[in-house]
Parts: C-alpha cells; sequence; structure tokens
C-alpha cells in the first residue's frame, strides 16, 4: 500500500508505470483519459515528451487537433460510407469509386449473389478492415468473415485517441475492384499507387506518394512539394528507388483536394490515378495518427509551421 500511495504521489513514476506493458493492455485504453493517454503514447511512439500547450512539431499538433478540434462534419468525412455523398456533392460522382451493396450491420446480411466476379469489402469506421475479391469462386468467405466482425467489434478511435472515428457506425460496404494496369509488379499482380495530398485551411501543401503496399516488397513512402521537389525525410517506411513519377493527373487531384479540405485545419486527402482517370480515396483528418516519427526532426518542425491551429 506504502509503494501505491509513494506512485501516486510522484508524476516520474506514473509515468514510469503506464510506459511500462500495461500501457498496451486494452483494459488500460478505457480508463486514461485522452490528455493522459496521448501524452504517454507520443512519449511511446515517437520518443519525445509531447508539448500541448506550445506544439511546433507536427506530430504535436496532431494529438492537439484529436483533443481539441472536434467539429462534428469530422465524423462524416471519415466514415467510408458517408463520404460518399460529401465527395459527389463537392467535387462530382464521376470520382467516387463506385458502391456495389452496404452498407450492412453484420457480415451475415450481405448478399453475395448481388455482387461481381470482383469486389472490395472494407468496414466504414476504422482503418485495415479491407477484403479484396478477385474471383468469387474461390472467395474465401470464413476469412473475410472472421476479418472484418473483427473489425466491426473493435473501437478504432479508441486505440490513438482518434476523435473524428469515434461516433462512424461500424459498417460493410463492397466497391467496385479498382486496379492500375499500367503498374504491374512480380507476377503480373496489379498494385494501386496511392497519391495523398496534405492540406492546410484548403492549401495543399505536401503530396505523399506511397507505393508498394500490396506486393511482397517493404511500403514505401515519398514526400514531395508542391514544385514536386522530392523531400529528404522519411516517415516510418523507406523512400522508393528509383523515385516515384509525377501522374499528369495530379494538377487536378491539387484542385479536388483543395475543394474538398476548406475550411479544415489540416487533412489529407487520398486520390487513385486509374488508367489516367482519378478516383478519390479517403479523407484522413489525423495522418497516422500523429505517432509515427518524421525523420529527421527538422522536417515535423517544418511540417508543424505548415498547420496553423484554430
Amino acid at each position: 500500500m506504502n509503494k501505491i500511495k509513494e506512485i501516486i504521489k510522484n508524476p516520474e513514476l506514473i509515468e514510469q508505470f503506464l510506459l511500462s506493458k500495461f500501457f498496451y493492455c486494452p483494459f488500460s485504453k478505457n480508463w486514461i483519459p485522452d490528455r493522459t493517454y496521448l501524452k504517454i503514447a507520443y512519449k511511446v511512439k515517437i520518443g519525445r515528451k509531447l508539448n500541448l500547450k506550445n506544439p511546433k512539431a507536427f506530430t504535436e499538433k496532431v494529438q492537439w487537433l484529436k483533443l481539441y478540434d472536434r467539429c462534428s462534419k469530422y465524423t462524416m468525412m471519415v466514415d467510408k460510407y458517408a463520404v460518399k455523398k460529401y465527395v459527389s456533392e463537392k467535387i462530382g460522382k464521376e470520382y467516387v469509386i463506385p458502391l456495389l451493396g452496404g452498407p450492412w450491420k453484420h457480415f451475415d446480411e450481405i448478399d453475395f449473389d448481388i455482387l461481381p466476379d470482383q469486389f472490395v469489402l472494407k468496414t466504414t469506421h476504422d482503418s485495415g478492415g479491407i477484403v479484396i475479391c478477385k474471383d468469387k469462386s474461390n472467395f474465401n468467405k470464413e476469412h473475410a468473415k472472421q476479418l472484418l466482425t473483427e473489425h466491426l467489434s473493435g473501437c478504432h478511435w479508441k486505440k490513438w485517441r482518434e476523435w473524428a472515428y469515434k461516433n462512424v457506425e461500424p459498417q460493410i460496404i463492397a466497391e467496385t475492384y479498382m486496379k492500375d494496369y499500367s503498374v504491374e509488379i512480380g507476377k503480373n499482380e496489379e498494385q494501386l499507387t496511392d497519391y495523398k495530398i496534405f492540406c492546410f485551411n484548403g492549401d495543399p501543401k505536401l503530396l505523399f506518394i506511397a507505393t508498394d503496399r500490396f506486393s511482397d516488397e517493404e511500403t514505401k513512402f515519398d514526400f514531395f512539394d508542391m514544385d514536386y521537389h522530392h523531400l529528404p525525410f522519411m516517415n516510418g517506411h523507406p523512400n522508393a528507388n528509383p523515385v516515384p513519377k509525377i501522374p499528369k493527373s495530379i494538377e487536378l487531384m491539387k484542385d479536388l483536394a483543395k475543394k474538398l479540405s476548406q475550411g479544415i485545419p489540416q487533412c489529407r486527402v487520398d486520390f487513385y490515378n486509374i488508367g489516367g482517370k482519378v478516383y478519390f480515396g479517403e479523407i484522413t483528418m489525423y495522418h497516422y495518427a500523429g505517432l509515427t516519427a518524421i525523420e529527421p526532426y527538422e522536417w515535423d518542425i517544418k511540417i508543424g509551421e505548415m498547420l496553423e491551429l484554430p
């Protein structure tokens, strides 16, 4: 009992306790207040003390936004089902990947008879809840059910306190299977390249290209300024070699991203380029939860300078 009292009275001992394996226990995520939790998470993931009073780094400011910029429309913007209507109204339905079915609250509600031979199933409230079907005759329904049901039952927002996802209803949707025939990797396996544009108060400032996401190779991340100069930093993954080419459609992507991000302090708007045609991917309010280090640190500060907090 005396040891417990000693820990409670000493902030440093509390931090050491919470930084232990106990922090990763699912139970701990439920009772630690958001502000305290993010301070601990930032220390664990980034390796620095989180400054919320006067944040300078981009990763710090993302934590601030989670705590203090809680606009109700963000919930709709990160909902993979609801955002389709928003995007259609803002920039046109021709940029929206067609919906094939849903939303469904449970996997067993899915009517596979209405789906084509190729399709994509994804959960609407989180990241990673996705199943790609390239041949319905060989589709592993049990695996899909296990993965998607697991995601439906998960509390995505709670993991890193990404508030915008808190009130998104967990559902499943089916979308058209998209692939870029102009890009081939391995043995005729297609990959989709993500073109992600960081916008600050509706102003595109950075381009982020993710490659090799679905190949056997390690995923590559590359960043560019708006003059398309390659920027010398990494963010959780190595740079590609050679450096990815900038698509001809990038100016259109920038224009669309600007329209979709108006009135938002910071967000990332993702697109695909399929055979020269642009499709909207998603809007992300918190780039990798702001908990993946930007290295070297000076670039965390430089990007942070682009973000003016409300």
